[in-house]
């Protein structure tokens, strides 16, 4: 899989911070805070760009991934409505030990960018069914998701395996949520990352659905 990012160069003080960002807005995602959930609305080709996003972020450990989608319409399926806060998000590698509370001081020193292609491999089911779930719950396990939101961003902090082990989610919400909707009476396609799936550690549930109509 390949699609195009810019890659963004930020200093605070000695630090010097690595941003990448999606070349082309993701017009038709948008991530809300539901307080005792995360629910996020993807159309096919963000759902797409996002889950490659995800596999960069398991080959990327010294880069903050951010998708800029705070300030985007809301979708017709299941709108949000006005009072769920929306957020932007950042993937991150667990070993960058970023603090989410320096990012606001970041994105506000990051430029334009450079122009790159990025390429990832195509991920499918066979990532997720390889897992061994009942390892998830071990108490020693750390490949497990874990979440901040600061500065209207959430941040999704993992290992590469989580990553990897959880991109085909996003994958398969782009390949059969659209046919599924336009046959079905009832139109939700969604897929979720659940307490019981063993991926998240200090995080919330995060609902992840397809739309194909939106507002804007």
């Amino acid at each position: 899989m390949k699609f195009p990012v810019t890659v963004h160069h930020a200093r605070l003080g000695p630090d010097e911070f690595r941003v990448i960002r999606p070349a082309r807005p993701l017009a038709r995602a948008l991530l809300t805070d539901r307080d005792w959930h995360l629910a996020a609305y993807l159309d096919q080709d963000a759902a797409l760009v996002i889950a490659g996003l995800w596999m960069l972020a398991a080959r990327s450990p010294r880069s903050l991934i951010h998708v800029p989608i705070r300030a985007n319409l809301p979708p017709v399926c299941n709108s949000p409505g006005t009072t769920s806060p929306r957020l932007d998000l950042v993937l991150l590698h667990h070993s960058l030990q970023f603090a989410p509370a320096r990012w606001k001081q970041v994105r506000q020193r990051l430029g334009p960018g450079r122009p790159q292609t990025a390429t990832v491999p195509e991920t499918d089911h066979a990532d997720e069914m390889a897992v061994d779930h009942a390892a998830r719950h071990y108490r020693d396990n750390r490949d497990k998701f874990h979440q901040d939101v600061h500065a209207e961003t959430l941040f999704m902090t993992g290992s590469a395996k989580v990553f990897r082990e959880t991109a085909g989610r996003f994958l398969d919400l782009a390949r059969n949520g659209p046919a599924f909707v336009a046959a079905s009476d009832h139109p939700h396609y969604c897929t979720e990352l659940h307490v019981g799936d063993g991926v998240l550690a200090h995080a919330r549930e995060l609902h992840i659905e397809y739309c194909a109509q939106w507002t804007g």
